[in-house]
């Protein structure tokens, strides 16, 4: 039994960073939780706008104490290294402390106040392994892993001259950390007119922002309904619950535990350039964006490009909102496009990067057949098969009962918790000679889930057979993906053809089972 792997994460939130961190951590803690891991938030108490996110938190929160009324001398290294509201030397003391009682496997860290210098410290003093979520590329960073699900045509080349190290690459859309609720939430229905409007311009609303906003669209003459969302924790809620209020056709809604629904209620949306842009991707509304910090200014623009949103300022919205509504063609395209983008299982694939080590094996059932069918049928599989054509799902169940009724054949569904990732067979060829092949989810690949998924196999099989035996894999011309995983997982020969002996030689000393005499 493996033991349940441990996560820290370090985020912060306030009304100078606002919400959008800590809520991407929160939707990463929910998946970390789902695929079995235990998990931690290492939180400062800058002010009451985290306590206000935590109240309900789905793991322990372990609160550093609140900075002194006066800032110390930070570091110029980092542009944003006030948000953290003490020193990086002293913020690694209280995370080592409130850390102390609990090992980790990987620490997470949501916070552009900290570079390369936190990193290595804390990374050294844990000996743990560090992902870090940025997307500023502002400072000198030294990940094990680097999240930055914003798109760019190339992120090595935005992290140029920043990175002390290589890390393993979670890089774009797919990754973006949402809440569970946007897996299978319903998707925005395209409606020609704009029959009402939903803003929201994050969670501490920068500025009073809102209410400028929810004005500009009265004044670009629009005379729906517009529902604005907000949070308890937005300094600026007062002044916004009087313009709300004032305007019969305005509903200001707060508190939302995800905003799935709102996003898909309405024909157009204005909003932040933060982590509520993916959401509102996911669901495929159309939306106009408008940059409020720094760091957005790299979204809103690159999403822009890409026909995935419209960009405005505060100054061209109203032009902007007019050409829109005018203009249905354009509006179902920028859904459309938003859509391609996101899927919503980011924080699934964040967390399987983490925990990928935890995977397991078990046995196939014909309750899986459903499941493996789907696998199979999808282009992606189906491009790299050796029958590329589309099965039958009697012919796959009928199929499964074969196999799972031979005894010169194992099936097995691959885990990681209780999400289940892949699946690995082994076929025997003759005495001790076995054929494999697997895949992963369609939606998972490039996790690095197929090396992981091979080596258990190969152990499992080793387990199961009691003597050294030799695995063949077969890859069709062209697979690249495939032939690197077989030779990076110690098997010969290639390009087509690959071989690996498994156990100890006959006579020999006992060998690891996944290793190659």
């Amino acid at each position: 039994m493996i033991a349940a792997p441990r996560v820290a994460i370090r985020v912060d939130a306030s009304a100078t960073i606002g919400t959008g961190h800590l809520k991407r951590c929160l939707s990463l803690v929910q998946a970390l939780i789902e695929q079995g891991a235990q998990v931690s938030l290492v939180v400062r108490a800058i002010d009451g706008v985290a306590a206000q996110v935590l109240h309900d938190a789905p793991c322990p929160v372990h609160w550093l104490p609140a900075p002194a009324p006066q800032l110390p001398a930070v570091s110029q290294h980092t542009p944003h290294a006030a948000w953290a509201g003490v020193t990086w030397e002293q913020d690694v003391q209280d995370t080592l402390a409130a850390l102390a009682p609990e090992s980790a496997d990987w620490l997470v860290l949501d916070h552009y106040a900290f570079d390369a210098r936190w990193h290595n410290a804390l990374r050294e003093a844990l000996g743990c392994r560090l992902l870090v979520i940025d997307d500023t590329a502002d400072r000198a960073l030294s990940a094990d892993a680097l999240l930055d699900h914003n798109w760019a045509p190339d992120h090595r080349a935005k992290y140029a001259g920043r990175l002390t190290r290589e890390p393993r690459w979670l890089a774009g859309p797919r990754h973006a950390l949402l809440s569970p609720a946007y897996r299978n939430a319903p998707r925005y229905r395209f409606q020609p007119e704009v029959h009402s409007l939903g803003i929201f311009m994050g969670g501490t609303d920068p500025d009073g922002i809102s209410a400028r906003v929810l004005a500009a669209c009265r004044a670009a003459g629009f005379t729906g309904a517009i529902e604005v969302v907000s949070t308890s924790a937005n300094p600026h809620l007062s002044a916004l619950r009087e313009a709300c209020t004032s305007d019969t056709g305005v509903t200001l809604t707060l508190d939302e535990p995800d905003l799935a629904a709102f996003f898909t209620r309405h024909d157009l949306q204005v909003g932040a350039g933060g982590g509520a842009t993916w959401e509102r991707c996911c669901i495929g509304a159309p939306t106009i964006a408008i940059a409020v910090a720094a760091n957005q200014l790299a979204v809103v623009p690159g999403l822009a490009s890409l026909g995935a949103l419209r960009a405005a300022t505060e100054n061209t919205l109203a032009e902007v909102l007019r050409e829109l509504i005018a203009d249905p063609t354009a509006r179902q395209a920028l859904g459309e496009r938003a859509a391609a983008l996101v899927d919503g299982r980011g924080a699934q694939r964040v967390a399987l990067h983490l925990l990928r080590d935890t995977l397991q094996l078990r046995p196939a059932t014909l309750a899986d057949a459903q499941r493996l069918h789907g696998w199979r049928n999808h282009p992606a599989v189906r491009s790299v098969s050796g029958n590329p054509a589309q099965i039958a799902f009697e012919d796959h169940q009928a199929w499964m009962q074969r196999v799972l009724s031979s005894p010169e054949r194992w099936l097995f569904v691959a885990q990681v918790g209780g999400l289940a990732v892949g699946s690995i067979r082994f076929d025997r060829l003759e005495q001790n000679h076995l054929e494999v092949s697997l895949y992963t989810d369609p939606q998972l690949q490039g996790l690095g889930l197929g090396p992981r998924m091979l080596l258990v196999g190969e152990r499992q099989m080793l387990h199961q057979l009691q003597t050294p035996f030799t695995v063949n894999a077969t890859v069709i011309a062209g697979n690249t993906p495939s032939q690197k995983l077989f030779e990076g997982s110690g098997y010969h020969g290639g390009p087509l053809r690959y071989r690996k002996a498994i156990g100890p030689a006959p006579g020999g000393p006992p060998a690891n089972p996944g290793s190659t005499p």
